[in-house]
């Protein structure tokens, strides 16, 4: 069993009361916010992990492999015992997780995500997301998105005979916007940013009924992107990196990483959490900013890394939280270091990564050397593909 629990003022809600009402926020706090900018009142979903102890338990996740979140369904947000064969094909990579070469002594490990049904880390949560839409009799799901998130549920949608109503900004790169509109969903392009989408969506859902997908909004999207954590401590055999190296925009992957290792941590099956770190471009910071001053200012974001490009990020204030309990802390990087690491992770690693997913490496690089530490394990978040933007990947490599 599960309950809903508001990050801002720890009320605590039923599940048969949230959801059936869709309270996709607190229902005593959600009136506190204001358009463009940060959540107030972000449901967090936990569970009765007593009882779940022995069920799953480390000789459990020893028998399973790491890519299915529906083997350990009961520690996901369902009321009712869906068929999860449904969800069959949308299964993850079993071998997600990748050890490098040796880098400043360290024991590096990436966790590549280009491989995923839509090619990026929003399959975690778009998986979720449908699955929850399916539970409730949800047939068209909406969401907001600078277009990953809006390939992601666009793809799981298709692919589960789901509709979906999209927003993006009209600046969306061309190839992630094809791939959106291969999958066949609704596209609206919004004359202004991602925050602007943001709201919309969240008008025109609540207009027509639509099932809304919004990262942090929808508290399925942290729940979904837990999912992370899980298959690193299965790939690695339960061993706990020391530090995880996060390419933050919302806030939303670095929460549901922290949710993850928060479970397993719970359940006793890990001994600590890691040091969570968030890694941002330097003209779009705002939860770094936030971090040092515990101050929103709203700034227009500019960077490369549309990913993670965002004025007011939707889930900065649990993001903070979940950072500061980790005992981690922030990096900023540049456009410049990002489209080097883009081009360096394509020559020397073999993968083809976007900028938000170089930018987490590049914050890595900076660790690296401004550190005297040694043997370390750490782990780094490749979050999309690259050929989900050619201008950039063009630019890395001065063309």
């Amino acid at each position: 069993m599960y309950y809903y629990q508001c990050f801002t003022c720890e009320k605590k809600w039923d599940a048969d009361f949230i959801e059936p009402n869709f309270h996709y926020l607190c229902p005593d706090c959600k009136s506190k916010n204001q358009p463009g900018n940060p959540l107030i009142g972000v449901l967090q979903i936990f569970y009765d992990y007593d009882s779940l102890k022995t069920k799953y338990s480390k000789k459990f996740f020893k028998k399973i492999k790491s890519g299915n979140i529906f083997l350990y369904h009961e520690l996901l947000p369902f009321q009712k015992n869906l068929n999860f064969s449904l969800f069959d094909s949308l299964t993850l990579p079993q071998n997600s997780l990748k050890k490098t070469q040796n880098i400043s002594d360290n024991e590096i490990y990436l966790l590549d995500e280009t491989h995923n049904p839509t090619f990026s880390y929003k399959d975690r949560a778009s998986i979720l997301v449908a699955a929850k839409a399916i539970e409730i009799v949800k047939t068209t799901i909406c969401t907001a998105s600078t277009g990953n998130a809006a390939s992601s549920i666009s793809g799981i949608c298709a692919t589960l005979g789901l509709k979906s109503k999209i927003f993006v900004p009209k600046s969306i790169p061309d190839e992630k916007l094809l791939q959106i509109k291969i999958y066949g969903a609704d596209i609206q392009k919004v004359d202004g940013n991602y925050d602007d989408a943001f709201d919309l969506a969240i008008k025109k859902s609540k207009e027509n009924n639509w099932y809304n997908r919004n990262t942090a909004y929808n508290p399925l999207t942290i729940e979904g992107k837990k999912s992370g954590a899980f298959d690193i401590i299965l790939q690695m055999n339960f061993e706990v990196p020391d530090k995880v190296f996060v390419p933050v925009g919302d806030g939303v992957i670095i929460s549901g990483l922290y949710k993850g290792f928060f479970d397993l941590h719970q359940l006793e099956i890990i001994e600590k959490i890691p040091q969570l770190i968030a890694v941002q471009a330097e003209g779009s910071s705002a939860i770094i900013d936030y971090l040092a001053t515990k101050k929103f200012v709203l700034k227009k974001s500019k960077t490369v890394a549309d990913s993670i490009s965002v004025n007011a990020p939707r889930n900065l204030y649990l993001a903070a939280d979940c950072i500061e309990k980790s005992k981690g802390f922030g990096i900023k990087v540049s456009d410049d270091e990002i489209l080097k690491s883009e081009k360096y992770i394509g020559n020397k690693l073999g993968i083809f990564v976007e900028p938000s997913a170089a930018a987490a490496w590049t914050g890595f690089e900076k660790y690296c050397n401004s550190t005297s530490k040694k043997n370390e394990k750490i782990v780094v978040i490749l979050t999309g593909c690259g050929l989900k933007d050619s201008k950039s990947a063009k630019k890395s490599l001065g063309l």
